[in-house]
């Protein structure tokens, strides 16, 4: 490798895959973001949930109780799930900037290690799916999460909501699917 145009094109196949450990670590950041807020809402829904456990047991606070159990339950699958898509994501980062190591040793060494950057990127590329789907699984959940706790919020508000209001039955609109 001494010529210009040869150094040139192993620096170009280096960095291409800087495009995918860019994309890996903004996603690192994005997933690290909504699992520290996934723990933050669990120890949240806990300590409001703890007083319920222990007071009385009115049907109001039962159904509370329920609902907070719920929030619960789909806060800890998100978190799980979060922190599998977390380990996948930093896997694809090794497996990409490995990828890019290999690209300039191969450049050096001998033609005979070529499948080796490619098996490298395959792998960082199929841990990046994977975490992908890990991800919209999650989001499915969060999902869920907000609306049955808005669900819950919109029953317990028609309680305690104007009378006026109530009884004109107001109408939740949804952005898809109409009225519910």
């Amino acid at each position: 490798m001494t010529d210009f145009p040869s150094a040139i094109s192993v620096l170009s196949a280096m960095i291409t895959p800087a495009v995918l450990i860019s994309a890996c670590g903004s996603l690192i950041l994005a997933t690290s973001d909504r699992l520290n807020r996934a723990v933050s809402r669990t120890r949240e829904i806990f300590t409001q949930l703890a007083p319920l456990a222990q007071g009385e047991h009115t049907p109001e606070a039962e159904e509370e109780r329920r609902m907070l159990f719920v929030q619960l339950d789909y806060v800890t699958t998100r978190s799980r799930l979060l922190q599998r898509a977390l380990s996948r994501l930093y896997g694809a980062l090794a497996f990409f900037v490995g990828t890019s190591v290999s690209i300039g040793l191969l450049a050096v060494t001998s033609a005979a290690f070529t499948p080796i950057p490619i098996a490298l990127g395959l792998t960082g590329a199929a841990l990046l799916l994977y975490a992908a789907f890990v991800l919209i699984k999650e989001s499915r959940f969060a999902l869920a999460a907000v609306n049955d706790e808005m669900d819950f919020f919109w029953k317990r508000g028609k309680t305690l909501g104007p009378e006026d209001l109530v009884n004109k039955g107001m109408k939740r609109i949804r952005w898809f699917g109409g009225v519910r």
